[in-house]
């Protein structure tokens, strides 16, 4: 995903923030080398992302480094490789947690809504991926998935429109009263795409978001994935 200027970002640590609302744990998913099993350990992995996150605005994800994100989180560069085999690694652990926060988003605003039909259920979704964008550090270059690979760098995930279509699924099959079928996870997926690309767009259109793209975007969803849900 090309990389975004943001005006009004949130540190990661903010629990209204990046790492989700009180009580969800942001887990970083495969790519992360050892568990932390300690409080401060966790600490020390969360600052660890929370540099690589800010880096990556600054510096973008070929310029990102190892060393400087050990130097910006204010701990060894030992301690990032305990973590992490290397940056692609750091990175993916990064979209991980990002997918947490945006799932732990949509919990909270699906349990606000006066009463679950399609149309607030799509907005939900919609307006917590929308926040995230203009809002949490490093999201514009890595927002659930890690840019393509160089040769040589392993470490990521290949396809991460999926993982956010199944985890969506899986939170909207139970307010809706249906199951997470084959069916629902296709509809989403289709869903997904099609907002990833368009997003791209009214994002490089303008760096807060282009309102009139977005307002496309709702507008397609509201078309394609409302009958579906209802």
């Amino acid at each position: 995903m090309d990389p975004v200027p943001q005006t009004t970002r949130k540190s990661s640590s903010d629990p209204a923030g990046p790492t989700g609302t009180p009580g969800i744990t942001a887990t970083p998913g495969p790519a992360l080398r050892r568990a932390p099993v300690q409080q401060r350990s966790a600490e020390r992995l969360a600052r660890i992302l929370d540099a690589c996150a800010e880096l990556l605005d600054e510096t973008g994800y070929e310029h990102l480094s190892t060393r400087a994100v050990a130097a910006r989180a204010g701990v060894p560069i030992g301690s990032v490789y305990r973590f992490f085999g290397n940056k692609r690694a750091m990175a993916a652990a990064l979209a991980h947690r990002n997918l947490d926060s945006y799932a732990a988003r949509i919990g909270t605003g699906l349990a606000a809504l006066p009463a679950v039909d399609a149309l607030g259920v799509i907005d939900t979704v919609l307006d917590a991926y929308i926040a995230m964008k203009r809002t949490v550090p490093g999201f514009g270059l890595v927002d659930f998935g890690v840019p393509a690979a160089a040769p040589g760098e392993s470490g990521g995930d290949e396809d991460p429109n999926h993982q956010v279509a199944d985890r969506i699924c899986g939170l909207l099959a139970e307010p809706l009263g249906r199951p997470a079928d084959a069916v629902l996870l296709r509809k989403v997926l289709v869903g997904v795409e099609a907002t990833d690309a368009l997003l791209r767009l009214a994002f490089r259109t303008d760096p807060a978001g282009d309102p009139a793209l977005i307002a496309e975007t709702r507008a397609l969803l509201h078309a394609y994935l409302g009958p579906s849900l209802a």
